[in-house]
């Protein structure tokens, strides 16, 4: 039995979270790592270790992204849990981290790991699923492998929209499949195609009823920039308001 509240500590995790408080989620994650270190709850470690390597990797920091994600791995492969649905999740966290700083060759053989669990151990309309094809498309793309990378963009789209109110995520796909138009073809030659992406990923946040909550507010400031570059000036700050009055609306935790 874990020593570890994981509850609660998650449940201030997402507070703070929701407070827009980076640098106290950290604090809050390296405190409740140092307790799990020493009362040897290598469980907790394991969901610890998850949660910082996603947020130093959003930080940009990799020499701390790549540390933790180097530690779940090697906590996943202790508890022998490598052939699990929590494994499958941990390598796709991974693979993100490897991807975000340049290290594709590391990344697509834990996407295909996370994939092959997925597959045998997960229905098609899972968020997972979705978060998997779009994060190891995003790694394709990286890796110049582009037809395989819009293939799995696809893969992404398909199982989202099988999951009510996942138009956010969706909208996020669309912007990455344009981003891997312009790289593999020039904004010139895929005009069209881009432009598509970008107009589908504006009516999917705009879809009527969608609860704007934390994650809808993070969905907007990861797409805002996205829009400028691509001309959608007035749009992308927009965005940016709703992101702002939501974190200013909720407030910065204690």
């Amino acid at each position: 039995m874990g020593v570890i509240p994981m509850d609660r500590v998650l449940d201030r995790l997402d507070r703070l979270t929701a407070a827009n408080d980076a640098a106290g989620a950290r604090r809050h994650l390296l405190y409740w790592l140092e307790e799990a270190r020493i009362g040897q709850d290598e469980r907790a470690q394991l969901t610890i270790c998850n949660e910082l390597m996603g947020q130093r990797r959003m930080a940009g920091d990799a020499a701390e992204a790549v540390q933790y994600a180097e530690e779940a791995l090697a906590l996943l492969k202790r508890l022998k849990l490598e052939d699990t649905v929590t494994a499958a999740t941990v390598y796709v966290n991974c693979g993100t981290v490897y991807t975000a700083f340049g290290r594709t060759a590391d990344a697509i053989p834990l996407y295909e790991r996370a994939q092959d669990i997925y597959t045998r151990r997960l229905e098609d309309a899972d968020t997972r699923v979705g978060s998997l094809y779009n994060n190891m498309a995003t790694c394709l793309t990286k890796a110049k492998q582009y037809d395989r990378a819009e293939r799995t963009y696809n893969k992404a789209c398909e199982t989202m929209k099988q999951i009510p109110g996942s138009e956010p995520e969706i909208a996020i796909t669309m912007l990455n499949l344009a981003d891997m138009h312009r790289e593999a073809h020039g904004i010139a030659d895929a005009y069209e195609q881009i432009d598509d992406c970008v107009q589908k990923a504006h009516d999917l946040l705009e879809t009527e009823g969608l609860t704007r909550d934390a994650n809808y507010a993070q969905v907007c400031g990861k797409c805002a920039p996205i829009f400028e570059y691509y001309g959608w000036f007035a749009y992308a700050k927009e965005l940016r308001k709703r992101a702002e009055t939501f974190y200013e609306t909720n407030g910065r935790s204690e």
